[in-house]
């Protein structure tokens, strides 16, 4: 009984604190509206950043493709027992093709790369320096990790190079990792500082472009294509289940760092491999999103929009990307900004700690190429009436 008791104690703290959560009832997504028990809202919590994966056109030509040729719906085993797929190594060689030739290996998830790599290869004679707002992923590689690890202040390079070089002093080897465009606040990372850091201090550097992907770079390779690093990059690390609408995630790197995660990875040695019908989607959305540089470039345009109108409303709006966060402070403001867009239609979910630090509590609007101007310019407006 003291155990329940417990439970009940710190969800009612939860509650009291407006940081308890509840998985909503989703009875379908059209397009650009989600339907959550009877109310159609315009979906702006989707991480379907290109909207390929609410394209049923798209789908439908898929499987007239596939045809009755539809691949197995499960691996059942792990890629070095029986759970290789064909359609895994031919979706490795397309990422490594579309990286210059560099090595692909996939992983399950991000989740499952970010708590994979790092425990991999950095040890207990090993330094990690990470952004201190990296993805929860990151901060729990960290924590299976044997590697000593340290956070430096976000985005402070200064900060970072202070640590860099009191560890390379006392450390087998230093890593940095970061996010290309950070999820919570929707800025980006300064890689040319980060590379030319690595490179004076002899780092490994790793790069997390969940979030940069399909929405950054020509062919939407992400924030290191955009600016030409990629092969400066040691790990690069992709996902398919967001602007690539599938599931399942990637990492780029040299063949011997391939080599040894296929080895030591414990997240891809222990897992059941990813079904060949998603390593088939998968494949196909890549391909798609390889030309839709129109689309990326009129997401970024309706977002420094989306950004600016609201700043002239008063609200503080950090980042340079797709994700629009609009900063509350306390969890009751971000929980009753929330309600009222939802009032107005539209669906755009509070993020509170410890998602975030506290009394950083926040909107986060995920903006998609498949919106326009006309869908989203009430939310400043609307906003405004609760402030």
């Amino acid at each position: 009984m003291e155990f329940h008791d417990r439970l009940h104690r710190e969800l009612g703290a939860m509650q009291s604190a407006e940081r308890y959560r509840t998985i909503p009832s989703v009875a379908g997504r059209s397009g650009r509206h989600i339907t959550i028990g009877s109310e159609s809202l315009l979906n702006l919590s989707s991480n379907d950043y290109l909207g390929l994966g609410d394209d049923a056109m798209l789908r439908s030509r898929w499987l007239e493709e596939t045809g009755a040729d539809l691949p197995p719906m499960s691996s059942c085993s792990s890629r070095l027992l029986t759970g290789n797929h064909p359609l895994a190594d031919a979706l490795e060689v397309e990422l490594s093709t579309l990286y210059g030739g560099r090595s692909a290996l996939l992983f399950n998830s991000g989740y499952h790369a970010n708590t994979g790599i790092l425990p991999a290869f950095a040890g207990r004679h090993d330094l990690v320096l990470s952004d201190r707002l990296n993805h929860a992923s990151i901060i729990d590689g960290l924590k299976i990790s044997d590697a000593s690890w340290k956070r430096y202040r976000h985005l402070d390079y200064d900060h970072l190079e202070a640590l860099l070089d009191e560890g390379t002093k006392s450390r087998r080897q230093c890593f940095i990792i970061s996010e290309s465009i950070f999820s919570m606040d929707g800025d980006l990372v300064d890689l040319g500082r980060l590379v030319e850091l690595k490179k004076r201090y002899g780092a490994i550097l790793i790069l997390d472009e969940a979030h940069a992907v399909g929405t950054l770079g020509p062919r939407g390779l992400g924030l290191a294509e955009a600016e030409g690093l990629s092969e400066e990059i040691d790990i690069i690390v992709g996902t398919f289940g967001k602007a690539f609408a599938s599931t399942g995630a990637y990492a780029i790197m040299g063949p011997l760092l391939r080599e040894y995660l296929v080895n030591t990875a414990r997240p891809f040695i222990f897992t059941t491999a990813i079904p060949p019908v998603m390593l088939s989607w998968s494949l196909w959305t890549l391909r798609r999103q390889t030309r839709m540089q129109e689309e990326r470039e009129r997401l970024q345009a309706l977002a420094s929009r989306l950004r600016t109108s609201l700043q002239a409303q008063g609200f503080s709006v950090p980042g340079e990307s797709h994700i629009v966060p609009v900063y509350a402070g306390p969890n009751s403001r971000a929980v009753a900004m929330a309600a009222v867009l939802r009032q107005r239609g539209f669906l755009a979910l509070p993020v509170r700690p410890p998602t975030v630090p506290e009394n950083t509590a926040r909107i986060r609007i995920s903006l998609r190429a498949t919106l326009c101007w006309d869908d989203v310019s009430g939310i400043p407006g609307a906003l405004r009436e609760v402030v």
